[in-house]
Order: C-alpha cells, then structure tokens, then sequence
C-alpha cells in the first residue's frame, strides 16, 4: 500500500510555516484527532498537515504497523498529532495477518520513540477548576519520563536463548527440587522468559536535566526523582547517581527522591508537596497515570515525545476498541496534546489561548463527556472548546484608533503590557494593565458577555 501522502489542509500560502504529521491510529485515535482539528483550524495555525499510516490494519495488511513511508514521512515534518494505536500479544498478532510471510509485531509508538531518539515523555497533569472528578483543584505535576530505555527498550526473550541462559548462570527457585522447601539456584528452561532493563548514564543524565530546565524555567522549587535503587541496585542506583550529579548544577532547586511504590502512596496523601517528577520508563509509565486519574482521569491526560529534532503529541490513553464510532470519549486530552503541540513549536500565544477555552468549558460544566458525567459526545467537546476561540481573537500589536472600523467583530487588541482594547458590537473599551495575557483575557471575555446582553 504505496499511496501517496494525503494532505488534510494547507494554508493560503505556498511555504506554511509548519509541517504536520497526522497520524490517527486506530480505533477512537481517529475520533480524537478530528476533534483536535476542530480547534485547530479554529485558531488558524499557519500550517500543512499530512497524513501518516499507523496501527493495527496495517499491521494486518502489510505485516508493519509503522510502514517505513511513514517513517519517512516523519523526517521531513516539523511536528506530529498521534491519536492511538491496538496493541495485542503476539499470539495474537500473528494470528490476525492477512498476508503470508515472516513478521514479528512491535509497538509502533515505542519504536517511533527509539528510531527518532525521542528521549523526553512530558506528561503535565493539571486540575482545572469545575472539573468534579478532580482529586484536588490545585495539583499540578508534570512528568519527565524517560522515554526509550529501561524495560521498554525491547530486549525479551521467550524462551531464553541457550548462549544467553548460559552466561547469565542460574535462577532462583523454590519448591520442588530444592532441599526442605527453601530457595535454590536452578539453570533456565524453555518455560523461562527474561526482560532486559537498560539504563545508560546519557540517558538517565538527559532525561534528568529536561526536568531540571523545566523547573528553572516555570520557577519550580523542587524536582523528585521516582526510582527503586534499594532493590535495583544497578539500573535504578545509576540513575538517581546521574540525578545527583545534574541538580549540582541548579543549587536553586531541590532535589528529593523516593522509592516508586512510596511515591505513589505520598502522590495520593500529599499531591501538592510535589511540583516535577522524573523517572525511568516504567516508573514514568505508572506514576504519570496516577497523576493523571488524579485531575480527571485519561480523557484528560495529554503527552509530548519530544527529542532534538521531532515532537509527537498524543493523548495516553489507547484506542479503546469498544468505543470506537461512538464519539464517545473525552477529547480534552488529545486537545491538550495539541496546545503542547502549539508551545513546542513557539505558538505560545495560540497555546495559551487554546488552554484557557478549554479550562473555560470545564469550568462552566455545560458541555460533558460521559466520563465527567455528561452524554455529549467528543465532536461536541471539540466545538465548543472551538467556540471559546471564536469569542474573541487578539493579537499583540499596538492599537490604531484610526482603524477602529475596520476592526473585525470580536477583535481585541493586547499590548505589551496586556492592556486590552476591545471592539465588540460597536462598543469599545479600553482595560488594564494586567499581569498576564489570561488576566487580560478574562476581563475582555466579561466585557463580551456584558456587549452580548
């Protein structure tokens, strides 16, 4: 299946500024992306995107869930939208090949990480208020999971090759075979299956520093390292060594620790003590998830896999098969994924914009997915997320009383110092100075709401 790359949209210009891949997936992936486009379209992001192939059918059609055209497709883009992907044993897999050949089924977006050294997994897990499911209105972590090692590095083995069982010796047993019950050490069988973890000193140093920049940049005062070192000695004990020797660098932030399995205890008892965490793969994997549940749960969860050259966005929650054409499931997430999308491409002013008409939505709790409780549907959430951009459009440049007629309905005008002036109806007004371009905004919206009674 060698079709050509289909284009979904491009600006009015012959050179867009940016360069998208669009990688729907599999299952309710589809759905969550065509409602992140609703609102970005909305806020007329000057860009091209282009459509990718991933995800089960191709693994069934062609024996390659990430077709090499993709790949390709993926060194020639500024950026990429992932939607979800069905992963299934492989057993399974195999089973459900459409073709006849030799193929081993691999995750997708794990080797998508590995091929493009997408070393950084962001994951902010914020409260917005009006939100019910929120375990409390002021969290706000955001994970640095390290991305590519540790135990998704893919180095399984089932059964364990001969040359393998035999220079790693013996395992511990117990029970039958072993004198008075007790534990003993017997050679590996074909019954055995070994797991590989693989933490480097680049790798945990890199991750590590993204989280400590992070926390210099947004004025964080504390960054906690999620590890098990007393029991994974040499994986774990490199990795917080190399977490030691980064936070030498930034003597304004603290570091802490803790073991994994207490973290995830004191997350539950004390969220607010923590502002930034970073972990190897795995541990990332869990905690960020708990986070996660903690400000709404996964239709809430958004993610960036972000290395030196690429960012892929995706929500993290997979393609739940059992929903898919329904328009059931919350795209906040997926839409949160694109507002990342939109600062990693330096569109902050688009970003915060996007953020505050999705906390507006929350926090007005008309429009419900039916895991907030509601039964409105995904392409519902997408609209009216998108009417929120519609209400106002800004942009920072000086006001030109001169071109008042001209001013289009709704338009405000912020200046440097996030003064406002709104044209709205026919009525204007000018308001501030405020701190922030939210603030500003925030006042604009009640002026509008007022012009609208």
């Amino acid at each position: 299946m060698n079709n050509p790359d289909k284009v979904l949209i491009s600006s009015d210009r012959d050179k867009p500024k940016h360069k998208i891949a669009w990688l729907p997936g599999d299952g309710v992936g589809v759905e969550v992306l065509q409602a992140a486009k609703i609102v970005l379209d909305k806020l007329n992001l000057d860009a091209e995107y282009i459509q990718g192939d991933i995800g089960w059918e191709f693994w069934k059609k062609e024996g390659d869930p990430f077709p090499q055209r993709t790949i390709d497709l993926l060194h020639h883009v500024d950026a990429a939208m992932f939607g979800a992907i069905t992963s299934k044993p492989s057993t399974v897999a195999q089973s459900e090949l459409e073709i006849e050949g030799e193929f081993q089924y691999r995750s997708p977006i794990v080797r998508m990480r590995q091929l493009f050294d997408l070393f950084i997994c962001k994951r902010p897990c914020k409260a917005y208020l009006g939100n019910n499911l929120n375990f409390n209105d002021d969290i706000d972590i955001t994970v640095f999971r390290e991305n590519t090692e540790d135990l998704y590095a893919g180095i399984e083995f089932c059964p364990i090759p001969h040359d393998i069982s035999s220079s790693i010796g013996f395992r511990v047993a117990t029970g039958p075979g072993c004198d008075d019950d007790f534990s003993c050490y017997v050679p590996w069988n074909d019954d055995d299956a070994i797991s590989i973890k693989v933490n480097t000193r680049k790798g945990s140093r890199r991750i590590v520093e993204a989280a400590f920049q992070f926390a210099e940049e947004c004025g964080k005062e504390s960054v906690t390292v999620v590890h098990k070192a007393n029991v994974v000695r040499a994986t774990d004990g490199l990795f917080l060594e190399e977490a030691r020797k980064v936070a030498q660098k930034y003597p304004g932030i603290r570091l802490e620790d803790a073991n994994i399995d207490a973290m995830c205890m004191w997350l539950l008892k004390n969220p607010l003590n923590y502002q930034v965490l970073v972990a190897p793969n795995l541990y990332g994997d869990i905690i960020s998830d708990l986070c996660a549940q903690m400000v709404g749960g996964l239709g809430f969860a958004c993610s960036g896999n972000i290395g030196q050259k690429l960012g892929v966005f995706e929500p993290t929650h997979g393609s739940a098969p059992k929903y898919a054409g329904q328009y059931k499931v919350n795209p906040i997430a997926t839409i949160l994924a694109a507002k990342m999308m939109l600062e990693y491409l330096c569109e902050d002013i688009k970003a915060e914009k996007l953020e505050k008409a999705v906390a507006s939505v929350i926090q007005e709790g008309i429009i419900k997915t039916y895991d907030m409780g509601g039964e409105h549907t995904t392409l519902e959430m997408a609209e009216a997320i998108a009417e929120k951009l519609e209400m106002l459009d800004f942009a920072i440049t000086p006001y030109d009383e001169t071109l008042e007629a001209t001013v289009p309905e709704g338009f405000v005008t912020i200046y440097g110092d996030f003064s406002v002036h709104c044209y709205i109806h026919g009525i204007s007004t000018d308001l501030g100075p405020f701190s922030t371009i939210y603030e500003s905004l925030e006042k604009a919206n009640k002026f509008y709401d007022e012009v609208k009674k």
